[in-house]
């Protein structure tokens, strides 16, 4: 089969497995990311997040991680809702983690999107990584054509914005390969205007250690009392650069029913998140990716907010 039908075919599985953007770039060393890698770990940005210091050429280099791979597909799995947390009062969770762990979902369609290519082409040899391994989603996403990397250090979608799961298949296939994606960010500063911590300290340079969101889940400790009354309610991860961009006016809502939050999320008041108890966050949180956190954290998370939570 010749590459430009391989590719289309590809594409198109994709699509059908609910991905709203495939690309695919050529495997290789990227070296226009290993100087800004390299700084954002010198200047400790990473804070705590010290797994980010490990297999650093790895993380510039696929072929390292699947020896002969010849291409990066990437995809983008949307995961928007117009739905809202009702009481505007109540402690806010990050809008992808409303459903079921996307590491599940997502994966899920990659193994199935890697065993339609093998009956296309026959044995290959490949990984598929859904966030969970040393791969520079938005460096190869952008490679591929899907976006750009924004000022708030997030990949945006020229079409529908930058709420999307970024995943990869690195492969021992040759595809047609898309071209890069440029910059549509212009003078606009409104995702750093935003953010209430200040992390983005300067046009694409996130401190990750001052990120409400590292805070909220990265942080295993005690948040630090100088991020008082600075968190604007934000419980577990943080949209607030994203709520600002305006790319997201084009954002639109995802259909995959593994991401509609369970029944009381939505509805839970101030007073709900107060009284809440182990056995209400195994339930409501039982498949989201809030149970990362534990109901431990969480709960540290709501009385630094001043929500003092039930103990047990």
């Amino acid at each position: 089969m010749n590459k430009k039908k391989l590719t289309y075919l590809v594409k198109e599985k994709a699509y059908e497995l609910g991905f709203s953007f495939v690309g695919m770039s050529k495997s290789g060393f990227l070296e226009e990311e290993a100087p800004h890698l390299e700084r954002y770990l010198k200047n400790n940005y990473n804070g705590k997040m010290q797994y980010l210091e490990n297999h650093f050429d790895m993380r510039l280099n696929p072929n390292l991680l699947v020896p002969g791979a010849k291409s990066v597909v990437s995809l983008l799995y949307n995961y928007y809702t117009e739905n809202q947390q009702a009481d505007k009062n109540a402690p806010k969770i990050s809008m992808y983690a409303y459903g079921k762990d996307y590491h599940f979902v997502v994966k899920y369609k990659l193994k199935e999107l890697y065993k339609y290519i093998e009956g296309l082409v026959g044995e290959i040899d490949g990984r598929v990584f859904c966030d969970s391994a040393p791969v520079l989603d938005k460096a190869w996403a952008k490679k591929s054509g899907l976006g750009w990397v924004g000022k708030h250090g997030l990949l945006i979608n020229k079409g529908q914005g930058s709420y999307f799961f970024i995943s990869e298949l690195i492969l021992d296939v040759e595809f047609e390969y898309d071209a890069p994606d440029t910059d549509h960010c212009g003078t606009c500063v409104k995702c750093i205007e935003a953010c209430p911590t200040g992390a983005i300290i300067q046009p694409y340079v996130i401190n990750g250690s001052k990120c409400i969101s590292y805070f909220t889940i990265e942080l295993k400790e005690g948040i630090p009392q100088e991020m008082k009354g600075k968190f604007d309610n934000w419980a577990f991860g943080c949209d607030a650069c994203q709520t600002a961009c305006p790319w997201n006016r084009f954002s639109i809502q995802h259909n995959e029913p593994e991401f509609l939050p369970h029944q009381d999320l939505l509805k839970m008041t101030a007073n709900d998140w107060e009284d809440l108890t182990k056995e209400q966050f195994q339930e409501v949180f039982r498949k989201s990716a809030v149970k990362r956190t534990k109901y431990e954290g969480l709960k540290r998370n709501l009385n630094f907010l001043g929500f003092t939570t039930t103990s047990e």
